[in-house]
């Protein structure tokens, strides 16, 4: 592996940028924080973590799929693809009052960011008079409300904004050199084009990506780049490790090494100090030694509840026994 040297001048000098700044990270300068020493690496993410937040506070997300299934996409990484057979049977869209009671449950459990997603390539507008309900009445409840339902455009998003929406997931996946080998039916300017229409609407913007596809570190380094780069870039960034779905084109590819995706997590912190920095997908297989780097390493929001989508979450009593032995505590409940 070649290593990339630039001067840490310039690299504490982009640490301490704000979201409104012009500056750009340049790949080769995220290559060379990924090419520090683990140590200095997380020590670094650690400082910059907590000149922005309450190091021991977590934000808990939960996430519910509200329309599961039939995708007409065809990402490699999902079960949810009509392209593929993995088992998913498509499900139509779910009630409000089936939403609402997940929501409260979610609530009651300690979350305060509900998560709705459909399994869409985008909403037809038939569907926007009820997705935009079920945002005013989970709004209603307490929560902060984020929504993904694939690509829109600008009249889609100023409908979820006057809603209440608060947030918009739409990740890129990966660097733009990549994508091709993942999906084919949906460009990267595409998914540039939904962020720009959630911008314009006044939506806080989810936006973050996939590692262990197969990609190289330069590829972990040209995603992150995207987001750093955008224009503000994203309020929260949720980082997301492969979960192999036997069926799917990806399935046997060759797993991420763990210390490679806390490096992932910390240069995600260091290169977007105000964002929020999600574990997300993959943390059902990662163990709580794992886990605990990735809280050092700049993670301050999880996703919480049995079930991301299609796939396994650790349940919420193990994540709470998991903040008692780390001394950790939920977003909104008091200091010890």
């Amino acid at each position: 592996m070649t290593t990339v040297t630039v001067p840490l001048s310039s690299l504490r000098t982009h640490a301490a940028s704000r979201p409104n700044d012009a500056a750009r990270w340049r790949v080769a300068e995220i290559e060379a924080l990924y090419a520090l020493p683990f140590m200095d690496l997380l020590f670094r993410a650690q400082q910059v973590h907590r000149e922005h937040f309450d190091a021991n506070e977590v934000q808990l997300s939960t996430l519910l799929s509200i329309k599961t299934g039939g995708c007409a996409e065809d990402c490699g990484y999902c079960p949810q693809s009509a392209h593929f057979d993995t088992g998913v049977e498509a499900s139509k869209l779910m009630k409000v009052a089936e939403v609402l009671e997940a929501a409260a449950a979610a609530k009651a459990q300690g979350a305060t960011r509900f998560c709705m997603g459909a399994a869409w390539r985008s909403p037809k507008e038939r569907d926007m008079a009820r997705v935009s309900e079920m945002v005013r009445e989970v709004k209603a409840l307490g929560l902060e409300t984020c929504m993904t339902l694939g690509m829109l455009d600008g009249g889609q998003a100023r409908s979820l904004k006057d809603a209440g929406l608060d947030y918009y997931n739409h990740n890129l996946d990966t660097a733009p050199e990549f994508y091709g080998r993942i999906i084919s039916t949906r460009t990267y300017q595409d998914r540039l084009d939904t962020l720009a229409h959630v911008r314009d609407a006044g939506i806080h913007v989810c936006c973050g990506g996939i590692v262990g596809l197969g990609e190289g570190r330069a590829q972990r380094a040209g995603l992150l780049a995207q987001l750093a780069n955008l224009d503000p870039y994203p309020e929260s960034v949720p980082i997301n490790n492969l979960v192999q779905v036997e069926g799917t084109p990806l399935a046997g590819t060759e797993p991420l090494d763990p210390f490679e995706f806390v490096r992932t997590i910390a240069v995600a912190r260091i290169t977007m100090p105000h964002a929020m920095v999600r574990l997300s997908a993959g943390r059902e297989q990662m163990d709580e030694a794992l886990q605990a780097l990735c809280f050092l390493a700049g993670t301050n929001s999880i996703f919480y509840g049995d079930k991301l989508l299609t796939t396994a979450n650790p349940q919420a009593q193990r994540d709470r026994a998991l903040f008692e032995r780390l001394g950790l505590r939920a977003r909104g409940e008091a200091a010890r």
